[in-house]
């Protein structure tokens, strides 16, 4: 008489048949996870981008023009917790012609200076941030993210 039930030899293909589709599991899971930290890393990179940008037209208000040194050229940033950094160049000023800030910033360097004849544009400014993650914080073990965003501001 034949007793029903498993054999040894498909009681091991069952096994092994699960093990593969947990194995399969595991790594879309795995994936999965890297890609969720990657946008959160991203997101936080761009906040801190916008937020150097707010920085830096606050650093410009805030800027004693003088005769030697002129207009604020750069301004670097490092994220309090020390994750992301920021390079923010300041490319070029929108100033009217002949202002005693047109004549301050003509005598710097690193930066542009346009004379324009509208009062609606004085102060403007065109910003270059550069945003990196710190290589060497340890939450951003294996990931790089370097955003670039070119910006037309008025302090």
């Amino acid at each position: 008489m034949k007793r029903s039930g498993f054999g040894l030899l498909q009681a091991l293909m069952v096994i092994i048949l699960v093990s593969t589709i947990l194995m399969i599991a595991m790594k879309y899971a795995t994936v999965s996870v890297k890609q969720t930290k990657d946008i959160y890393i991203k997101e936080s990179a761009e906040l801190f981008m916008n937020s150097a940008v707010e920085l830096t037209l606050l650093a410009i208000s805030g800027y004693q023009r003088n005769n030697t040194t002129g207009c604020l050229s750069d301004v670097n940033i490092t994220s309090p917790d020390k994750r992301f950094l920021a390079d923010v160049n300041i490319t070029d000023y929108y100033l009217l012609k002949d202002s005693n800030d047109s004549i301050l910033c003509k005598k710097g360097s690193g930066y542009r200076v346009h004379d324009i004849q509208t009062q609606e544009s004085q102060g403007m400014v065109m910003l270059e941030v550069t945003v990196e993650t710190n290589a060497t914080h340890p939450k951003n073990k294996g990931i790089s993210i370097k955003l670039t965003k070119r910006t037309m501001q008025r302090p």
